[in-house]
């Protein structure tokens, strides 16, 4: 039988409320998704002010980081590749995105789930998606 672990409600808290505070901090506003490891909705948080469409965005790099495996961005490389010629319609679901700012969590080797954000650059979406995982692994492993 398989088993697998996967992203909770504990998991998505501490990851939104990491994520929030540092746009606060910063004077900004997004949205924050959190999925599963089947890139399905754990948590999502659009902060007032946060553009409309980055939730689907959002939800959207959650799926993309989750059920590849790795960051959402990497999709977009491999379909801008011109020796590849590879059209990211051929994934035939409009979840998947190559955008940059949605990252897979890991725990020992395997994926668990992912973060995203949406509504700043790819630079920062993904520099504060990756706080967000921390997050997320630091809340399911109890550290302090």
């Amino acid at each position: 039988m398989n088993t697998s672990r996967t992203l909770g409600h504990v998991e998505a808290q501490a990851a939104i409320a990491s994520i929030q505070s540092e746009l606060a901090r910063r004077g900004k506003v997004a949205v924050i998704a959190v999925a599963d490891d089947h890139g399905e909705l754990v948590g999502l948080l659009r902060l007032d002010g946060a553009p409309l469409p980055s939730t689907t965005i959002a939800s959207s790099k959650a799926w993309t980081a989750a059920r590849e495996r790795k960051p959402s961005w990497e999709l977009g490389i491999a379909s801008r590749d011109p020796r590849t010629g590879f059209d990211m319609a051929y994934y035939g679901d409009p979840r998947y995105v190559g955008w940059g700012g949605g990252v897979p969590v890991i725990m020992n080797g395997s994926v668990v789930g992912s973060v995203a954000v949406s509504g700043l650059t790819q630079e920062e979406d993904a520099e504060l998606a990756a706080m967000g995982a921390a997050a997320a692994i630091e809340a399911s492993t109890g550290a302090s």
